[in-house]
């Protein structure tokens, strides 16, 4: 198959976050056991979805490990003009749900698997794809866990993600919180006798903007982000049932993210003191009232040093001259960073600006370009590919 084909096959498989992706691991790992590649995969606690690790080439240390998640976001509420889950090409662009975020990669790096020399490889290529990565970055970890106790730790992890073939150095980390805060009802003409979970809310809301302005007066900076310090943003604040009730339960929904220099563990501390200042004081006056808060989400920042013999390498596999840049949104490389204490960086076709969009596209060239890199970086990392993918694929 060519990477038209491979990335057409993908985009029908409608991996949307909350589906399950088990034909498409499936076909995958077909594929990839055809091509001569030693499978594993590490389904969910539910066994809808599944994660997989492939190794082609020797059992050895060294070698490039390619990352990509398989997982989509939803559609629901965008306009499309074309199919979503139909690649539709349009002159050089190519439309459909993950074309750029990231099956666009993923048909690349299936390509490639059908032109490899695995007999004379030195070290191994390792091939990891991953599921909900588009909900924190939740469906990597038994794989990591498995790399990790192992001791499997390959000169480089490549994670695909959109950078039009940019060199991503970093991005930062992230926790996600929910706030539930439980007041005591009562008639609105008696407020002031009452408990308002709106207002243990709103108290919350207006500490974390005060938390926001100490980041960005002092916080820790980290150059190549739009906004150099960690911020602190609330994106859903609920509750009440009519204006004449004092509302017992409300909730808010809020993140922080940070450069991978500041402290995760400080940053948390300090939202978890200033929740737990307003919840007791709210429970000095009333009992059963307060506010719970819940981690939902936690990834890590990435920071990779582009002095390091492994990036070096691989930006020698690229056009000269080709920029580096850090990344506005999170993805899996921190976690891989932190697992295994290698190399990372983030470096795949086509642009986010496209991704999770109606009409998602990606450009053509941008998959040549990418094919081009995965075929340079594997003869660097790991020894020789044959015919270019393509043409391989067209033999075969």
């Amino acid at each position: 198959m060519t990477h038209l084909q491979w990335l057409a096959a993908l985009i029908a498989h409608p991996t949307i976050s909350a589906d399950s992706n088990l034909a498409l691991i499936a076909k995958l790992r077909a594929a990839l056991e055809t091509a001569g590649a030693i499978c594993e995969v590490f389904p969910d606690t539910t066994g809808q979805k599944a994660a997989l690790l492939a190794r082609l080439g020797p059992d050895r240390p060294g070698g490039l490990l390619l990352s990509a998640h398989l997982d989509v976001v939803p559609i629901a509420g965008q306009q499309w003009t074309r199919p979503p889950f139909k690649l539709t090409q349009d002159g050089d662009r190519l439309y459909g749900r993950g074309t750029t975020d990231m099956k666009g990669f993923v048909a690349c790096v299936m390509t490639l698997t059908q032109s490899l020399q695995i007999a004379q490889l030195k070290t191994p290529l390792w091939i990891a794809f991953s599921y909900d990565e588009e909900v924190g970055c939740a469906g990597v970890g038994d794989l990591l866990e498995a790399l990790r106790s192992r001791k499997i730790r390959p000169d480089l992890v490549l994670v695909g993600e959109p950078t039009s073939l940019r060199i991503g150095l970093g991005h930062k980390g992230k926790i996600g919180y929910r706030a539930d805060c439980s007041g005591i009802a009562r008639h609105s003409a008696e407020a002031p006798l009452a408990m308002n979970a709106l207002h243990l809310a709103t108290d919350l809301v207006m500490s974390l903007r005060g938390l926001q302005a100490e980041l960005a007066a002092d916080g820790v900076r980290e150059g190549g982000y739009s906004v150099p310090y960690a911020t602190v943003h609330t994106g859903v604040l609920a509750g009440g049932e009519a204006v004449n009730i004092v509302p017992a339960r409300a909730y808010l929904l809020f993140e922080t993210r940070f450069p991978a220099s500041e402290s995760r563990s400080k940053l948390d501390n300090r939202i978890r003191a200033m929740t737990f200042q307003i919840s007791n004081a709210a429970t000095q006056r009333f009992d059963d009232t307060g506010i719970t808060l819940t981690e939902t989400l936690s990834y890590p920042g990435l920071s990779q040093d582009p002095d390091v013999d492994a990036v070096i390498t691989l930006a020698g596999c690229l056009p000269e001259g080709t920029d580096t840049c850090r990344l506005s949104f999170g993805t899996e490389g921190g976690l891989f960073q932190a697992a295994l204490d290698v190399p990372v960086i983030i470096c795949g076709p086509g642009d986010m600006a496209q991704g999770h969009q109606p009409d998602e596209f990606i450009e053509l060239a941008e998959l040549e370009k990418c094919n081009a890199l995965l075929r340079r970086a594997v003869t660097a990392f790991c020894g020789p590919v044959a015919a270019s993918p393509d043409q391989a694929a067209a033999a075969s």
